[in-house]
């Protein structure tokens, strides 16, 4: 198609479509409204269902029992949504079920600003349901990375078993920006693993904790139970201690042990520089006109755009850090992803956060000022 005027959130629609979802199901929320409005034009078109339900809750739990009769499924909304989606995401987790989930961010807490932009949902999404197990978190800086992500976020849905968000913002989802999808590149898409065990077929049976059991879909000729209760691999319900650790360690370990295929992160790194500023989402656009200013200026400075907050892409920052003094993480919020940083931080290394959640975006000066100069 060329060159396109498109917003965001069309682009998230888009990338869904290229991924071959074929099943949305969403409820009216700015500023995500207009992926449900994308999704309900647009799927339908190729085959694919899409519903309004009547509420968040709804709207995931037909995402759920759609993905396990084996379609690919989004879900979109904002932050008082995800309070709603709490319950079934967990229910995703133990069921090991492919989804993708949009966060569109907006300003909080509760309605807070509904109009207002802002990234405060970081440690929300990432701790959104009870068990505390390891999400796989992507985040866009562009309307062409939203259709990218969006795209990546599928196969790592289908590869790992595994719901997955994709946290954009109000910025990113509700502006325009000339793109040419068609020249974004994708990787191979990726498709789950489909058993062939017939009558010996277990739901959630794996040998080595990292291993993904194979799907079979529910309906199928083999027999798939899900429940929400801790069970073994068969899917019945268990009060064993060793077999609900095995499975817990199995949860994490499948996303653990792949922080290195799921990281993603652009690197724009200066031999010398002593200063690093890390930086995610809508921020990262004025963090790389603070970066060339700064270079303007004879400052040598590096910087690192993550992509994949969840899990924390350690060894590239870790490599990143390497004869750093100073470290910067501007966030719009009140310092969430920076707690990461910290964690990963050599001793002797100054991190600094530069906080701000009043509706309106971080300019390259206040990144400057407040996380440079002061």
């Amino acid at each position: 198609m060329g060159l396109e005027f498109i917003e965001g959130n069309e682009a998230i629609a888009r990338g869904a479509l290229k991924a071959n979802c074929n099943f949305f199901a969403g409820y009216p929320i700015t500023p995500s409204s207009s992926i449900l409005h994308h999704m309900m034009n647009k799927l339908p078109r190729v085959g694919g269902v899409a519903i309004q339900a009547e509420d968040e809750i709804a709207s995931i739990g037909m995402c759920i029992g759609a993905a396990m009769t084996g379609a690919k499924a989004l879900t979109a909304t904002s932050g008082p949504g995800i309070s709603l989606y709490s319950e079934n995401i967990g229910l995703a987790v133990i069921g090991e079920t492919p989804l993708v989930i949009i966060n569109v961010q907006r300003q909080g807490p509760a309605t807070g600003a509904a109009t207002k932009g802002a990234e405060g949902d970081i440690l929300f999404t990432r701790w959104c349901t009870s068990g505390g197990q390891p999400m796989i978190v992507l985040s866009p800086t562009s309307v062409s990375e939203a259709y990218e992500l969006t795209y990546r976020a599928f196969n790592l849905a289908e590869k790992y078993r595994v719901p997955v968000f994709l946290l954009t913002n109000k910025e990113i989802g509700v502006t325009r920006e000339s793109v040419d999808l068609e020249k974004v590149e994708l990787p191979q898409l990726f498709n789950r693993k489909v058993s062939d065990m017939g009558d010996s077929y277990l739901p959630y049976k794996f040998k080595e904790l990292n291993e993904v059991p194979d799907f079979a879909e529910i309906g199928g000729d083999q027999i798939t139970r899900f429940t929400t209760s801790s069970h073994d691999e068969a899917g019945y319900l268990t009060t064993s201690p060793e077999t609900i650790q095995r499975m817990i360690d199995h949860y994490t370990a499948k996303i653990e042990g792949a922080e290195e295929d799921i990281a993603l992160a652009k690197q724009d790194i200066e031999i010398g520089a002593e200063i690093l500023m890390i930086s995610y989402g809508i921020t990262s656009r004025s963090v790389s006109i603070a970066v060339k200013k700064m270079r303007e200026q004879g400052c040598k400075v590096s910087s690192i755009t993550v992509q994949s907050l969840y899990p924390v892409p350690r060894t590239i920052i870790n490599k990143a850090m390497s004869g750093i003094k100073r470290v910067v993480v501007p966030e719009m919020n009140m310092g969430q992803y920076i707690q990461e940083i910290q964690r990963l931080t050599p001793s002797g290394v100054k991190v600094v956060g530069v906080n701000k959640m009043d509706t309106t975006l971080l300019s390259p000066d206040e990144i400057i000022e407040r996380g440079i100069i002061t």
